[in-house]
């Protein structure tokens, strides 16, 4: 996944555990640039799933419209107004 042009990019503070960075210096040598690309994939699938959710909450209303608009409202026989 690439990452974003150097240009665009801002320093920021972050607090991790010291045991965790030295362990991960084994694994990666640029740190931030994987961090980077963690932070990446997890926007990309939150984005994905709030996407979902919206989607699936828009077809909850539309049903719920059909089926008022099929049947009424239960509501609607013992109204006051």
């Amino acid at each position: 996944m690439p990452t974003a042009p150097a240009l665009n990019k801002k320093p920021v503070n972050l607090s991790l555990s010291e045991d965790l960075v030295k362990e991960s210096r084994l694994y990666c040598g640029n740190l931030s640039a994987k961090v980077e690309d963690l932070l990446q994939a997890y926007v990309v699938l939150e984005r994905e799933q709030r996407g979902q959710y919206q989607q699936a909450a828009q077809q909850a209303v539309a049903a719920w419209n059909t089926l008022h608009d099929e049947a009424g409202s239960f509501a609607d026989e013992h109204s006051t107004l």
